[in-house]
C-alpha cells in the first residue's frame, strides 16, 4: 500500500536552529545564581517550558520575574540561523504536499523575537505551534498529537523530527513515526527514544525520508 505523508512535525531549538548551546549558556547563569544544589540543571530542563521549568526548580515569585526579564533579554538577542540543510528540506517536503509546522515548547514572545530575526525561515512553515497551544508539555505526546489535528492527519500520516530526549519521548508517545537529529546527542545516547536517527538534513528530500520510514517498518508503512 502507497505511504501517504501529510504532515511534518518539527521541534525547533537544537532541530531546526541551533541555539541549544546558547540556552545552555543562559540556563547554567541561572542555575548557578538561583540553585547551586542542582547539579547540570541548564541539562535536566532541556525540551521543557518556562512553566515547567519554574514549577519544578524555580518556583519563588521574585526570581521568576528576574529570569523572565533576563530571558526574554537573551532570546531578543539570540541568533536563530537555520540548521544546514533545513531550508533545502523543507521547501522540497512542501513540493510533495507535505504540511510542515514547528511544534516548540517555546512561547509565543520568544517566537515573536524569530520572526523578526528569521521571518523567511518562519514563513516556510504553514503552523507554528507554541506552549500556548498546548495543555501538557513534552514529554506528553499533548504537542504532537494537537499538531496532527491541525492538519486533520492521522498519527500514521505524519512524522516528528526531535533532537531532545524530552521531545523524542513526546512523538514516540504520540504513536508518530519519530526521527532523532543527532545534532546535540549522540546517536548511541537517543537510539532507544526514536524510530530512525540522522544526523541532520544536509542532503535530505522527501524520497530520502519516505524510503527511512519504510526501512523502518513504521506507523506510516503499516
Amino acid at each position: 500500500m502507497k505511504q501517504i505523508l501529510k504532515a511534518a512535525l518539527f521541534d525547533f531549538d537544537g532541530t531546526l536552529v541551533d541555539t541549544e548551546g546558547q540556552y545552555t549558556q543562559f540556563w547554567g547563569k541561572m542555575a548557578r545564581t538561583y540553585r547551586p544544589d542542582i547539579p547540570r540543571l541548564e541539562y535536566l530542563i532541556k525540551g521543557t517550558t518556562l512553566t515547567q521549568i519554574f514549577d519544578r526548580y524555580f518556583t519563588d515569585p521574585v526570581w521568576q520575574a528576574e529570569i523572565t526579564k533576563g530571558l526574554d533579554e537573551w532570546e531578543a538577542q539570540m541568533d536563530y540561523r537555520p540548521l544546514p540543510g533545513a531550508e533545502d528540506f523543507i521547501a522540497d517536503l512542501r513540493q510533495h504536499g507535505v504540511k510542515c509546522a514547528v511544534v516548540t515548547s517555546s512561547n509565543q514572545k520568544k517566537m515573536d523575537s524569530v520572526q523578526r530575526q528569521c521571518p523567511k525561515f518562519l514563513a516556510m512553515f504553514d503552523r507554528i505551534l507554541t506552549s500556548e497551544d498546548f495543555q501538557r508539555s513534552k514529554p506528553d505526546p499533548d504537542c504532537y498529537l494537537k499538531a496532527a489535528q491541525v492538519f486533520d492527519a492521522g498519527v500514521e500520516e505524519c512524522v516528528v523530527f526531535e533532537d531532545a530526549f524530552n521531545g523524542l519521548q513526546a512523538g514516540m508517545a504520540s504513536g508518530i513515526f519519530t526521527i532523532g537529529l543527532t545534532t546535540n546527542n549522540s546517536a548511541e545516547a537517543i537510539k532507544d527514544y526514536c524510530h530512525a536517527i540522522i544526523p541532520d538534513f544536509i542532503g535530505m528530500n522527501y524520497e530520502q525520508l519516505m524510503t527511512i520510514i519504510a526501512q523502518k517498518s513504521a506507523p506510516l508503512s503499516e
